[in-house]
Order: C-alpha cells, then sequence, then structure tokens
C-alpha cells in the first residue's frame, strides 16, 4: 500500500514561519528578564503557546495540512493573545 502524500499549504507554511519568529521573539525578551522569579513565572505561562507552536509544526510536517491545522492554529492564537494581554512583554 502506498503511502499516503502529506498535503502542501504555502500560506499556511508562511503562518508557521512567522509564528515561529513570534515565539523567538518572545522568548528572547523573557531571557532577557534579569529577576529569576518574575522570569520563571513568564516563562511557565508562555509554554502553553510554546507547545501549541511545537503541536502545530510538528503536525503539519507529518500530515501537511489536515482539517486539524486551522484547530491548532486558532488554539495557539488564542493561548498567544491570552498571555500578551496578561503579561506585559
Amino acid at each position: 500500500m502506498a503511502k499516503k502524500r502529506r498535503k502542501l499549504n504555502k500560506d499556511f507554511e508562511k503562518k508557521i514561519y512567522s509564528l515561529k519568529k513570534n515565539v523567538e521573539l518572545v522568548l528572547a525578551k523573557i531571557y532577557d528578564i534579569d529577576d529569576e522569579d518574575i522570569q520563571k513565572e513568564y516563562m511557565s505561562a508562555f509554554n502553553g503557546v510554546v507547545y501549541l507552536y511545537d503541536l502545530l509544526k510538528e503536525d503539519y510536517e507529518l500530515k501537511g495540512f489536515n482539517e486539524n491545522s486551522e484547530k491548532i492554529l486558532k488554539n495557539y492564537n488564542n493561548a498567544f493573545n491570552l498571555f500578551e494581554s496578561e503579561f506585559e512583554i
């Protein structure tokens, strides 16, 4: 049985690349925080966003663009917006 090819989507790949840059920027800002307790608090709150980014990227790399892709992207955007609203970075 032939392996099913994953469906690619150039626009979605651009979104993933953009999300990667956003995650890297926020992580860099968190690492620049001098107070270790505050840094840990920010990192703990941002871990959910990083997890969703990793999930989205891995899902796309393994399965390509699928019905789950938009759902994961929406969850990522909601988590990122929530983080931005609760933490000033």
